[in-house]
């Protein structure tokens, strides 16, 4: 039986993401390591995922969390209906939104790579998508773990180490 991955919607909405390589490479690839290493019912499930800046995300976080200030990743779940879904309507997993600014000074801050950074982050958000929190420090660590382990498959280090040094 072959692995069934969700579709990747992927829109670039600030030109600022143009001075990057190939980013929506770099989510597509972490959210599609995500969704292999989880054992969440994601085979036809749909997601979006935009590519803004400070100032959008800035704007969703005041408008939907209310925190006035731009955040690195957003993550916005779907509803889930009850109930079997009209013939041919996706499931919709929901949405991410990643801000250039802020992951690119953090990635510099911390001494990362950008698209390590931000394959990081693409996991994180596709995390909460299904569900991942990290609320209390039991679920933190578990979510931790997670991300470590699927970022592990790419290549990326461990994005926790050092985390001391860095605050």
């Amino acid at each position: 039986m072959s692995l069934v991955l969700p579709e990747i919607d992927i829109l670039v909405v600030a030109d600022c993401w143009q001075s990057e390589h190939a980013p929506e490479q770099v989510v597509q690839n972490a959210i599609e390591a995500a969704a292999a290493s989880v054992e969440a019912d994601t085979a036809g499930a749909e997601l979006a995922v935009m590519l803004t800046d400070d100032a959008g995300i800035q704007t969703l976080n005041a408008n939907w969390r209310g925190f006035d200030k731009p955040t690195n990743v957003l993550s916005f779940p779907a509803w889930q209906p009850t109930g079997k879904l009209p013939e041919g309507a996706p499931r919709m997993l929901g949405d991410i939104a990643i801000a250039y600014q802020t992951t690119r000074r953090e990635a510099d801050e911390e001494g990362k790579l950008f698209d390590h950074h931000l394959s990081h982050l693409a996991v994180h958000g596709f995390l909460h998508l299904i569900g991942y929190d990290h609320e209390t420090d039991a679920d933190a660590d578990a979510m931790e773990e997670l991300e470590r382990h699927i970022l592990s498959r790419l290549g990326v280090p461990d994005p926790y180490a050092n985390q001391d040094q860095v605050n």
